[in-house]
């Protein structure tokens, strides 16, 4: 029998450079890379005006996204997504994406302050003017409220980076 893939997933506060690390881990790894807002902006475009757009269509994703993962990993193929596991309950999906196939799995946490959040976001608002609307720190303030630390306890195998390295 043909090993299961692994899977990859990250948590980090917005600007915490989870879309960057993730296509990096994708080419270092040879892995099939899945973008949330790819695949949001390409179903859905022009449908996210606001927070509760966004958490809206990305639940109706969900169920596509585990079923389409699943399948890649049950055939050997590492899989990284570029999906936010910010909160405990998001985390225990990816968790069952990867358990429900006798995938491993790993999250990489980016723990960074907010400081360095917020200037990454700046710079990217620079470098992606597009984004611009989305990428303040009204947003930020009001997405971090949501987020949850990981902790051991759930479960996961974690990988923290401070920002540091």
């Amino acid at each position: 029998m043909k090993q299961s893939g692994t899977l990859y997933f990250f948590c980090g506060k917005m600007g915490a450079g989870k879309s960057i690390k993730s296509k990096q881990l994708a080419l270092d790894n040879h892995a099939v890379l899945l973008s949330e807002d790819e695949w949001l902006s390409y179903l859905y475009p022009n449908q996210i005006a606001s927070f509760e757009d966004y958490l809206k269509f990305s639940a109706q994703l969900k169920p596509l996204v585990k079923n389409h993962v699943q399948n890649i990993l049950s055939i050997g193929t590492d899989v990284v997504m570029d999906f936010p596991a910010n909160t405990q309950k998001l985390r225990k999906w990816f968790l069952d994406i990867a358990s429900e196939v006798n995938a491993s799995h790993q999250l990489i946490f980016l723990n960074l302050n907010n400081e360095q959040c917020l200037r990454q976001i700046a710079q990217r608002r620079n470098e992606q003017p597009e984004r611009a609307a989305f990428d303040t720190e009204a947003v930020f303030i009001h997405v971090t409220k949501y987020f949850e630390e990981p902790k051991a306890s759930e479960g996961l195998n974690i990988l923290e980076f401070s920002g540091k390295e």
